[in-house]
């Protein structure tokens, strides 16, 4: 029975390649091995796992942090503060891209959710930056990796669905996150100044005559357009690292405090709200589908004796701690060319984490760390999911080559992120301590 579940892997990766929809793909898989295994007792395995992910509180704050994006993305803030952020940075070389991974920051630290972060602004940064003469490749890597600080930054919905994958406290996840999440930003910040410095013409600085504002009225103006979105950062991530609220609980006070600022600011309507809620039902429809399958698919495994299995080719290849880390994170990138996000959760967190732990690592850490290699996924090809939304917003003349080559920098610096994470645990692992005990 052992040998039959090895077989799960490749059936899987067969019907994914043939163009299945991953959902369908672990859900058949699972359905027929466990039909063939158990027989028709294996239909009460399946009901119990599909309410087992419908009545999972914590996983409720999914679409609540979906409907929080795609609201701010009608309510006009995100103007107000990428012109806010601008004032700031318009002198320095690359100021735009610089605004650009700043407004991004603020915006993952306010939503979670990547697309709605990159979409929002792309079109905001992309038209300054092509009247400005900016690098195509930098313009196109600053948004891509801008717009997938989401993944790690909190509150992250890939967080919120890993946590109870890995039986791991959302809290801890989050408070692990930020500073790494921060320190890659930072690098992103770093680069592209050191960048533009010594290439000038990659990016250029606003022209003197173009500062109008004193300081003053640049203050003003920044804390006007800053309020907001620090209204929803204090809300959702300050309760929940403070421990006052559940991750759910401060989704739903997000949820509520986004449709507040979009009633404040005068853009709500029917059809935006109708608009807002079929995205959600959409987005949160194919996550929640996805766990589930995964769900069907990992019990079907442990069930009929693949984590004995893994664990014992583990042990004959004789790995150490270290050599299994470094394969299981070779073998999570290797599949982000290809698969979603979720799925690679679904299938790499619930069987690999029991061994990553029986090798005393920190849950937290390796989380995190699973994490960045998640979110280089988002730039890597063929499935580069930043990369289809940039390209579904930006001009003909920012080619699909130029998008693919203007990330490859900010992937080496997810690279570098992932050496410090590994060299210095504390970096994840000192605010959750200091937070939580």
């Amino acid at each position: 029975m052992e040998y039959a579940a090895f077989w799960m892997f490749p059936a899987l990766l067969l019907l994914i390649f043939l163009g299945y929809h991953v959902a369908f793909s672990l859900a058949s898989v699972a359905f027929v091995f466990g039909l063939i295994t158990y027989g028709d007792i294996f239909i009460w395995q399946l009901v119990g796992r599909v309410e087992s992910i419908a009545t999972n509180f914590v996983l409720a704050a999914v679409p609540l942090f979906v409907f929080m994006g795609a609201l701010l993305e009608r309510s006009g803030i995100a103007e107000r503060l990428f012109s806010a952020i601008h004032l700031w940075t318009n002198r320095l070389p690359g100021g735009l891209a610089v605004a650009t991974i700043v407004m991004c920051v603020i915006f993952a630290c306010s939503t979670g959710v990547i697309g709605a972060t990159e979409t929002v602004v792309g079109l905001l940064a992309i038209p300054p930056m092509l009247r400005h003469n900016y690098c195509k490749k930098l313009i196109s890597g600053s948004i891509c990796a801008g717009g997938s600080l989401g993944t790690i930054i909190p509150p992250s919905v890939v967080l919120i669905v890993m946590g109870p994958l890995a039986e791991v406290s959302i809290g801890r996840l989050f408070a692990g996150a930020m500073i790494p999440g921060l320190l890659l930003a930072g690098l992103y910040l770093l680069y592209v100044l050191l960048l533009c410095f010594i290439r000038p013409s990659a990016g250029p600085p606003a022209p003197a005559q173009e500062e109008a504002l004193s300081f003053s009225e640049k203050v003003a103006v920044t804390i006007r357009a800053l309020l907001p979105p620090a209204f929803l950062i204090v809300a959702v991530l300050g309760s929940i690292l403070a421990g006052v609220a559940s991750p759910t609980e401060a989704a739903a006070v997000g949820g509520a405090g986004a449709l507040l600022l979009v009633v404040a600011s005068g853009n709500l309507t029917w059809r935006i709200l109708l608009e807002t809620m079929m995205k959600t039902l959409t987005i949160t429809t194919m996550i929640m589908f996805i766990l589930m399958a995964g769900t069907m698919f990992t019990g079907v495994f442990f069930s009929m004796g693949g984590s004995s299995l893994i664990s014992g080719s583990v042990q004959s290849l004789g790995l150490g701690p270290w050599e299994l880390l470094f394969v299981v994170l070779a073998l999570a990138l290797v599949l982000g060319f290809f698969l979603e996000w979720i799925s690679i959760l679904m299938i790499f967190i619930p069987i690999f984490t029991p061994l990553i732990l029986a090798s005393g690592f920190d849950p937290v850490w390796f989380c995190i760390l699973f994490l960045v290699i998640i979110q280089t996924g988002y730039l890597t090809p063929p499935m580069a999911p930043a990369i289809f939304y940039l390209r579904g917003i930006a001009p003909p003349e920012i080619t699909i080559s130029a998008m693919y080559s203007g990330v490859v920098p900010f992937l080496v610096i997810q690279g570098i992120l992932l050496g410090l994470l590994m060299i210095f645990p504390g970096l994840v692992l000192w605010l959750p301590k200091v937070l939580f005990g």
